[in-house]
């Protein structure tokens, strides 16, 4: 492994701010605190700093030795938000905050960005410029929207943009990166079926909702089995069924909600079509009323297939051939899949290990898994120094480009 020695120098500062921040997660478009900690920290360094893009987001500008004049740019990014759940580890920088945890490693994505943004301020070795940008609101706010809304590519003008995400179960040492898709859309539904509601006792009165609600779960899944074509990925996940007060009541409606995700708009197009139209005849033959109401959130991240490319060339300096391995595509989403669809990019993995790193903090913080949005997951300070190298490595290879 080929790490940047200043950096790793640096490892055990920049691990104390990523402690930091974890102790203090803050919930999407609430990171105040955060963005002044990033912000203060580069201004330190010497960094142009921009606030308040996307409400909290904070952009940093390196320009190289040429002062940025060749208008050659790249941009990097890093989340910084947490999420709306109670920490169970009890290491001392275990969150203050009931109810607020970094449980997806936005902290150490943090950090990773900020060891890059010191040692890039600190050594100008290269021409054009650099955009660091830290991002809000990942979790389900849209804080890549939101930047991009404040003119983040028109202020930052950049050919291509770069995120990074840790990838608990990969590694410690290694990277994976793909070309198209490589996280799905998401999506919301919430559906509502009135009925007729009455004495449990005498059914024959009533429009039961409930069964009718089964039905319609059931009958969503032959748009996975019919409709959809069989290699194209997709998934409709009933995660919510709420019905009746009483034993001896059947209810005058039943409230159904889940998730979609899909790789690709026609598919999520044919799902939301098929999910509509079976909800309003399947009810309308029951004799019951139906609202269907879809609400789309993030759509797929993909890939532009020379940067992912491009990518993996940089993570193979760094660990060689075997470190670096294809991206599995996963059906979790992600809303830097808003920055490609506006830039060429790609967004990559770095490996986090098994978990084992929490043994270090004494004994019983390492039972339970590490895995992300759980809530004994930590991120892996380990790896800090060889996420800041490939940051540094990837900006400076991608601004000496001759295409």
């Amino acid at each position: 492994m080929k790490l940047i020695e200043p950096i790793v120098a640096q490892a055990a500062a920049i691990a104390a701010i990523r402690r930091d921040l974890h102790a203090h997660p803050e919930l999407c478009f609430e990171e105040v605190r955060t963005a002044e900690r990033v912000a203060s920290l580069l201004s330190e360094w010497g960094i142009e700093v921009h606030r308040g893009l996307g409400k909290t987001g904070v952009v940093g500008v390196v320009h190289g030795r040429d002062g940025g004049v060749c208008g050659r740019a790249v941009g990097l990014r890093a989340d910084m938000d947490a999420l709306p759940m109670t920490e169970l580890n009890t290491f001392d920088h275990a969150s203050r905050h009931p109810g607020r945890m970094h449980a997806c490693g936005h902290d150490g994505h943090t950090a990773m960005l900020l060891a890059a943004a010191q040692h890039l301020a600190q050594h100008r070795d290269f021409d054009g410029t650099v955009y660091l940008i830290f991002q809000p609101a990942e979790e389900g706010g849209g804080g890549a929207r939101a930047m991009i809304a404040d003119g983040l590519f028109e202020r930052f003008p950049m050919q291509a943009v770069f995120g990074m995400h840790n990838w608990p179960g990969l590694a410690v040492g290694r990277f994976a990166v793909s070309p198209g898709p490589v996280m799905a859309s998401s999506n919301e539904f919430a559906i509502t079926i009135r009925g007729k509601g009455g004495h449990a006792a005498l059914p024959h009165h009533t429009v039961d909702p409930v069964p009718v609600a089964c039905q319609l779960v059931q009958a969503f899944q032959t748009i996975l089995t019919r409709n959809l074509r069989p290699v194209e990925p997709g998934v409709i996940s009933v995660t919510m069924i709420h019905a009746g007060e009483a034993t001896n009541v059947i209810p005058d409606h039943c409230h159904i909600q889940g998730t979609v995700r899909t790789f690709s708009t026609e598919a999520l197009d044919l799902i939301e079509t098929r999910m509509r139209e079976l909800s309003e005849q399947l009810c309308s033959a029951f004799g019951a009323q139906v609202e269907f109401r879809f609400r789309r959130n993030y759509p797929p991240t993909v890939n532009s297939a020379a940067e992912a490319a491009f990518a993996a060339a940089v993570m193979r300096e760094i660990v060689g051939e075997g470190g670096v391995q294809a991206q599995e595509p996963t059906l979790g989403a992600e809303d830097f899949a808003y920055m490609l669809q506006t830039k060429p990019g790609a967004y990559v993995f770095i490996g986090n290990g098994d978990g084992t790193h929490r043994a270090s903090y004494g004994p019983g913080h390492d039972e339970g898994p590490c895995t992300l949005h759980n809530p004994r997951y930590d991120f892996n300070d380990a790896i800090i120094p060889l996420g800041a190298t490939f940051w540094v490595l990837l900006a400076k290879r991608w601004l000496a480009r001759t295409d």
